[in-house]
C-alpha cells in the first residue's frame, strides 16, 4: 500500500514531530490542523493546513475545520470503485492515505474536581471521532493509527511495504475500541449529571475497561481469563504496583480486593485483615502495623497460611521482618519501604504490591446469564447513635467498642455471617453457611475459650432464638444485629435470660458475592 498523503490531528502530541519527520523523508505530504499544524511546522517540517484543502478557514474556536467533503470523500473513497474515482477528480478530491489521530481529553477534563458542565461540554470532539470512523470503515484503503505507541512500527512498515490489509483491519479494531471508549466515558459522564448522587440506576448501563493483562487461568486450570482497567479510575486494585513476586492469580486479584476493602473500614489506627478465599480468617487494629499484623495472625494462624494480607498503613521493616518466616501468596499496603522490600524480596513465591487509595467507590456488577445486576457500594457505616439496645442489659464500654469492630467486620464475611471478636480483634469467623447457627457454631469453636465476653455479630437478623441461644452457652456476652425478624422478641428474650447484651442496627449487610 502507497502513503501519498497524511492527516495529522492529535491531542495527544507524544511522538508526533518524530512521526511527521518520518513520514516526510519518506515522501508523504502531511495535511494537519489547530496546534498539530503549529507543532509541526515549528519543527521546520512542511506541512498543508486543512483550510487550505477546504478552502475554507477553521471556524467556530475551531469546532468547525475537518467536516468538509475534501476531506471525508478522501478518507471515504473506494480506490477501486470507478464512480468514487471519478466524483474525486469532479470535485477536486485528494485521496487520504492515512490518519493519524486521537481525540480532546474528556478523560482528563472531567477528572478535574472543580470542572463544570460547559467545560466538559466543550472538550467532546466531533470531528476527530468523524475522521477516525471514516479512515476505520475503509480500512482497506486507508491506515487509521490512534496510539502514539504505533507511530515507529507504522514508519518501519511504510518503508518496508508491509502494511497489508490484515494489519490495516487490526488498526480500524483499535480505532473502533478507541472511539467507543470515548463514547462511553461522555455517556457516563452526562448519565451522572442528569442523575446525580442520589443512587439512581441509568436505563442503559454504558462502561467500558481496557485490558490490563491476560492471566493465566481463571478460578480453576481450565477457565480462560484476563484482568480489566476502568480507564476513568484512579486508585484500587486494579491500579497497584507490583514490587516483586510472580504474576498475580485471578483468584490472588479477587483476595485481594476482599482483604483491602476491609482493611480501610479504618483509618484512625493500623489495621491488618488476613483473607482466604474472599473471606477474613484475622483482622486486628494495633498502635503499629507490626502489632495489626500479629493480632490478625494469631486470630486463625491455620488459615492464615498462604493467605492475603492487607495494611492500611505503610509496611515497614520491622513488620516484614515478623513476616518473612510465613508463607503468604500477596502483601498488599498503600507503600512498602525499602527495608521490607529488601526483607520480603527474598522469598521467591511472595507478591508485595502497592495499592493506590480509592477515592471513589464506583457501582458494583455482578454478570449472570443473558443480563446484569448493578448496584451502589455496600458503603453503610452504622454509629452507636444508629442502634437501639433492645436487652435489660445495655452495653458496657467495652463492649461498644467491640461490636462497633464486630460491625465492620462483618459486613465482609460471606452470608450467612457470624463472628466473633474483642474490641479490636477476630476471635472466630463463621461464612457462607446455610444457616445461621451452623455459622455460629464455626466461630464458636474457632474462637474457644475467648467467646468468654466476646462480641457477636450478624450480617442479618435471627430467624429463631438459637443462635443466642448458642451464644450464651458459650460466655458471650454483647450480639450486634440487624433486627427486624418476626421472631426478634424470641431472640431478645433468649439474651435477656443469659445476661447479654444486644443492639439492633437497622441495616443488613448481606454479602454473596
Amino acid at each position: 500500500m502507497t502513503i501519498k498523503r497524511a492527516l495529522i490531528s492529535v491531542s495527544d502530541k507524544t511522538g508526533v514531530v518524530e512521526f511527521a519527520k518520518g513520514l516526510h523523508e519518506l515522501g508523504v505530504e502531511i495535511v494537519s490542523t489547530g496546534g498539530t499544524l503549529k507543532t509541526i511546522a515549528a519543527a521546520g517540517i512542511p506541512v498543508i493546513p486543512v483550510s487550505e484543502v477546504t478552502g475554507f478557514p477553521e471556524m467556530m474556536d475551531g469546532r468547525v475545520k475537518t467536516l468538509h467533503p475534501k476531506i471525508h470523500g478522501g478518507i471515504l473513497a473506494i480506490r477501486d470503485n470507478p464512480e468514487h474515482v471519478k466524483a474525486m477528480k469532479e470535485h477536486g478530491i485528494t485521496g487520504i492515505d492515512l490518519v493519524a489521530v486521537n481525540l480532546y481529553p474528556f478523560r482528563e477534563t472531567i477528572a478535574c474536581p472543580d470542572v463544570t458542565l460547559a467545560e466538559a461540554i466543550e472538550n467532546i470532539d466531533i470531528g476527530g471521532p468523524s475522521m477516525v470512523r471514516a479512515a476505520a470503515k475503509n480500512y482497506k484503503y486507508v491506515t487509521i493509527v490512534v496510539d502514539p505507541k504505533q507511530y515507529d512500527e507504522i514508519l518501519e512498515r511504510i518503508k518496508t511495504d508491509t502494511l497489508t490489509e490484515e494489519f490495516r483491519l487490526d488498526l480500524s479494531r483499535k480505532a473502533f475500541l478507541h472511539t467507543g471508549l470515548y463514547d462511553c466515558a461522555i455517556a457516563d459522564y452526562l448519565t451522572r449529571q442528569v442523575t446525580g448522587d442520589e443512587g439512581q440506576m441509568p436505563d442503559v448501563y454504558c462502561k467500558a475497561y481496557t485490558k490490563l493483562q491476560d492471566l493465566r487461568y481463571g478460578e480453576n486450570p481450565h477457565q480462560k481469563a484476563a484482568f480489566y482497567r476502568d480507564p476513568e479510575a484512579k486508585g484500587g486494585i486494579a491500579f497497584a504496583r507490583q514490587l516483586h513476586g510472580k504474576a498475580l492469580s485471578y483468584n490472588n486479584i479477587v483476595d485481594m480486593e476482599a482483604a483491602w476493602n476491609l482493611a480501610h473500614e479504618w483509618s484512625d489506627r493500623p489495621s491488618c485483615v488476613i483473607v482466604k478465599h474472599t473471606n477474613p480468617c484475622g483482622t486486628a487494629l494495633g498502635d503499629t502495623p507490626l502489632e495489626a499484623f500479629q493480632r490478625a495472625f494469631e486470630a486463625d494462624s491455620k488459615s492464615a497460611f498462604g493467605g492475603i494480607v492487607a495494611f492500611n498503613r505503610e509496611l515497614d521493616g520491622e513488620t516484614a521482618a515478623a513476616m518473612k518466616p510465613i508463607f503468604f501468596e500477596v502483601v498488599m499496603a498503600p507503600k512498602i519501604s525499602q527495608e521490607a522490600l529488601d526483607i520480603l524480596g527474598t522469598k521467591k513465591n511472595i507478591r508485595l504490591m502497592e495499592v493506590p487509595e480509592v477515592e471513589t467507590e464506583e457501582l458494583q456488577l455482578r454478570k449472570v446469564s443473558g443480563g446484569l445486576l448493578v448496584q451502589t457500594p455496600d458503603d453503610s457505616s452504622e454509629t452507636r447513635a444508629d442502634c437501639k439496645v433492645v436487652t435489660d442489659r445495655a452495653p458496657t464500654e467495652e463492649e461498644w467498642q467491640a461490636m462497633e469492630f464486630a460491625w465492620k467486620v462483618v459486613k465482609h464475611v460471606k452470608s450467612n455471617a457470624i463472628i466473633l471478636t474483642g474490641k479490636d480483634v477476630t476471635y472466630g469467623i463463621g461464612a457462607g453457611q446455610m444457616n445461621r447457627v451452623g455459622s455460629a457454631d464455626i466461630a464458636i469453636a474457632e474462637a474457644g475459650d475467648k467467646c468468654k465476653g466476646a462480641a457477636l455479630a450478624s450480617d442479618a437478623f435471627f430467624p429463631f432464638g438459637d443462635t443466642v441461644e448458642a451464644a450464651g452457652k458459650a460466655g458471650i456476652t454483647c450480639v450486634i444485629q440487624p433486627g427486624g425478624s418476626i421472631r426478634d422478641q424470641e431472640s431478645i428474650d433468649m439474651a435477656n435470660k443469659y445476661g447479654i447484651t444486644m443492639v439492633f442496627t437497622g441495616h443488613r449487610h448481606f454479602r454473596h458475592c
